[in-house]
């Protein structure tokens, strides 16, 4: 059942070897997936685009007839969360584009999500209805007001079936307090407050209070000419509310604890790994620049993704990492071009596994790449509609730096980096991912599991 990863993969359980479907989102810009996130318990898979709209799947339940065969993802909900807007003041416009989702556990029968642009955070509430009021005193039953005096009795109102209905409501809208543009939202684990992360600040919000949030990072210098980093990127701590941590295009890594000081300004911890100076080279700064941070479920580790690595770091140890896994290392020889064509500035994004023992992240031509931490082996596949029919075997894919090509290798100057995967996710518990592929969607699934 493993013999789509040859020999060298045959033990990895981890083998993502049947694609649970290709999901087409359209053509156009407006549809290119910008986010995609599973809920807490993997029901639900929620991508947004550069149009504005939030699509919701929902995963089928196991059929009678096949048991043992696992539900399909199918579109439960489409909204347009986010509207272009302008900026009078600044004459700006604001990008109707969903930079990041992020679900809220599960309460009661419906389901709650934020999905944010650049300058607007709102929180949705999506739900079901399967029935509608009859029976009015005062309307017909097409809504019109009927006249007062030709009712002669009165009517109860009554519940009757109707054609399931999923409707999407925003709750709140969280506006007017980043002046950059947002590029991270995170819940909180008291499930009573969120941040949001701009290039220079970090905002707590109270999901209640919609009209004020509070400043907890700040590092806007009082010169904008002395500005050397940005934030990247922001998450809070899996079961402490108290911590977080942010990146930044320095290429380092901030733990604050929000017990320390109002304003997080003086970090706890600093995460920091000491340059080579053999490697350095015109574009080590802009190739260092951590695009994501995540935090590992245990809350004992933390994953980072700069332009070539991916790198794993114990919160105990801050002066280097405690694992370096080279994404595409063959692309060194080509950073010049890549920063010719504006790839270089490309920010890719990093996932783990339900129990943290594999991580995944994208590359370019559609690759997306796999590290099993304890076994030490990884694996490099491929999301594409030309040989992902439904249920076949992915094949590990090889890259060719120079010399002799085998016939199932392909040579990195043949690499297309129009087509990138920045935007993944896996299940939380289960051997599922979402790959992300420009404006397409790939489910795929563990064959063994």
């Amino acid at each position: 059942s493993l013999a789509g990863f040859g020999n060298l993969m045959q033990d990895v359980l981890w083998c993502f070897s049947q694609v649970k479907g290709t999901i087409d989102i359209g053509v156009t810009e407006a549809d290119i997936i910008s986010t995609v996130e599973f809920n807490h318990t993997g029901e639900l898979l929620a991508t947004g685009d550069k149009g504005g709209r939030v699509v919701i799947f929902q995963r089928e339940q196991e059929s009678k007839n096949q048991p043992h065969r696992r539900g399909e993802y199918n579109v439960y909900s489409t909204f347009q969360s986010h509207e272009p807007e302008f900026d009078y003041l600044k004459s700006l416009e604001i990008e109707e584009k969903i930079n990041k989702i992020r679900w809220l556990p599960q309460q009661n029968a419906a389901y709650f999500l934020l999905s944010t642009n650049d300058k607007t955070v709102k929180l949705w509430k999506v739900s079901e209805r399967d029935k509608r009021p009859e029976g009015y005193n005062l309307k017909d039953e097409d809504g019109r007001l009927r006249d007062p005096s030709m009712i002669t009795t009165l009517r109860v109102p009554v519940l009757r079936p109707m054609d399931l209905m999923v409707e999407a409501t925003p709750r709140r809208v969280f506006a007017n307090a980043h002046t950059y543009h947002i590029n991270s939202i995170s819940v909180n684990s008291d499930y009573e407050t969120y941040m949001s992360a701009d290039d220079l600040r970090i905002n707590l919000w109270n999901f209640e209070i919609t009209n004020q949030s509070f400043n907890i990072v700040d590092i806007k210098p009082a010169n904008m000419e002395e500005l050397t980093e940005v934030i990247t990127a922001a998450e809070f701590h899996p079961h402490h509310c108290n911590t977080f941590v942010y990146s930044s295009s320095k290429g380092t890594i901030r733990l604050c604890d929000m017990r320390a000081s109002a304003l997080c300004d003086r970090h706890a911890k600093f995460f920091e790994e000491p340059e080579d100076p053999s490697n350095r080279s015109f574009f080590s700064e802009i190739i260092s620049s951590i695009s994501d941070v995540k935090f590992s479920h245990s809350g004992r580790y933390i994953m980072t993704r700069d332009y070539l690595t991916v790198k794993v770091w114990d919160l105990n140890m801050e002066n280097r990492p405690i694992e370096t896994y080279q994404v595409h290392d063959y692309l060194r020889s080509k950073l010049c071009s890549l920063y010719e064509n504006d790839c270089i500035f490309d920010k890719f994004e990093c996932v783990w596994n339900g129990s943290d023992s594999v991580i995944m992240t994208g590359s370019y031509n559609n690759f997306f790449r796999m590290f099993d931490r304890n076994t030490k082996r990884d694996v490099t596949l491929e999301a594409s509609r030309e040989n992902s029919k439904p249920r076949a075997i992915l094949k590990p894919r090889k890259v060719c730096v120079g010399g002799k090509r085998r016939k199932d290798e392909i040579s990195v100057d043949s690499l297309d980096f129009s087509k990138k995967i920045l935007h993944t996710a896996w299940h939380p518990s289960e051997n599922i991912i979402a790959v992300a592929a420009t404006n397409n969607l790939y489910i795929f699934q563990d064959k063994v599991n």
